[in-house]
């Protein structure tokens, strides 16, 4: 896996934690550089461990499954992406809360970095991938478009929200698309 799917995939993951962010700047009244930092470290810091986890439970089961795990991938990418896409179009309001205490973004950094950990267990089922240089690039991007999402949400509001679910669901559908058809043999880069 190239440094440009990486960079993509990346983006994609990261499109929750700045949904939520662009969310926690439409609720904070003033913002200052200690709000950047909380929320660029909670989710870029959850970002990057959750695929290092998920990339250690599918080594752990890789010899079980290498005869399918491009469908495992497939898979696993076309979901997280349908539900980035189904809450992109979603018309259900989310509640907005201005909290930065340890309690709440733990809680959202666990929500938006799940589908990080089934794209890690993707990583160990392909051949080339640096899981050191895939985490720590997952991780910056999202700290830095958590950072322009909570500035975005504090001057724009929710305009950006949705797009940014869609966006990201798009892409993932996209890499999963791409695994598939590249093990298939339809595909070659």
């Amino acid at each position: 896996m190239g440094i440009l799917e990486l960079c993509f995939i990346a983006v994609g993951l990261s499109m929750d934690a700045f949904a939520v962010s662009v969310c926690k700047g439409l609720s904070a009244q003033k913002l200052c550089w200690k709000h950047y930092l909380i929320i660029g470290t909670w989710f870029g810091g959850f970002q990057a461990l959750m695929p290092t986890i998920g990339f250690f439970l599918g080594s752990a089961f890789e010899k079980y499954i290498t005869s399918f795990d491009h469908w495992i991938a497939f898979a696993l990418l076309v979901f997280i992406g349908g539900n980035m896409l189904r809450e992109g179009f979603s018309k259900e309001e989310e509640k907005r809360d201005a909290s930065f205490a340890c309690r709440t973004m733990a809680v959202l950094a666990v929500a938006t970095s799940i589908d990080a950990l089934a794209v890690g267990i993707t990583f160990a089922l392909l051949p080339d991938v640096n899981i050191i240089a895939a985490v720590a690039l997952i991780g910056v991007t999202t700290c830095i478009l958590s950072a322009i999402g909570l500035k975005i949400g504090n001057i724009f509001g929710a305009k950006y929200e949705s797009r940014a679910q869609i966006a990201g669901g798009v892409i993932l559908i996209l890499m999963g698309l791409k695994i598939l058809l590249e093990h298939l043999g339809v595909l070659h880069f």
